[in-house]
């Protein structure tokens, strides 16, 4: 991947039918898919596209990001981030989506599951993922803070970024 671009995660009421429909509109089959999981590599428009299956979730919108060629990038994102005074979640060799990333999430206010995530994947399928941490999603889902709070501290009614 030579540059970074938009991630959209979704919740939907059924993988199975959202991946045949999506593969169908953007020409494209899934990059993963797991039980009750699948993602996209779009290169026209650029777009990773994530599909959770979460059946009756309020909302259908999960989480939003940004995905990066390296773990480098997301360190410069942070150091903006740090600069303008934002507050940012950190996490770094964290397992969500079926791999291994460096990430830092921003709560954007006033936006349901306003959560923009800014990450690299190190590890697109991990030989061994028991052990691995799972902090950022278990911050976002659970209240339950792993990851590095850079800032105030996190709000466990955050919502779900969850990956599956």
């Amino acid at each position: 991947m030579p540059t970074s671009r938009v991630q959209l995660a979704l919740n939907v009421e059924d993988v199975t039918a959202a991946t045949a429909f999506y593969s169908t509109l953007f020409g494209v089959s899934p990059h993963k898919q797991r039980d009750g999981y699948a993602n996209f590599e779009i290169e026209d428009p650029p777009l990773k596209l994530v599909l959770i299956e979460n059946p009756g979730a309020q909302e259908s919108l999960n989480h939003i990001g940004v995905e990066s060629p390296t773990s480098e990038d997301v360190s410069a994102a942070l150091a903006r981030f740090r600069d303008v005074g934002l507050t940012a979640t950190v996490a770094e060799q964290d397992f969500c989506c079926h791999a291994v990333q460096d990430k830092v999430f921003v709560e954007a206010p006033d936006v349901p599951n306003g959560w923009w995530e800014f990450y690299a994947v190190t590890d697109d399928s991990p030989a061994n993922p028991e052990g691995l941490t799972t902090s950022a999603c278990e911050v976002a889902c659970n209240g339950q803070d792993n990851a590095e709070q850079d800032g105030a501290e996190q709000d466990a009614s955050a919502g779900s970024v969850c990956c599956g």
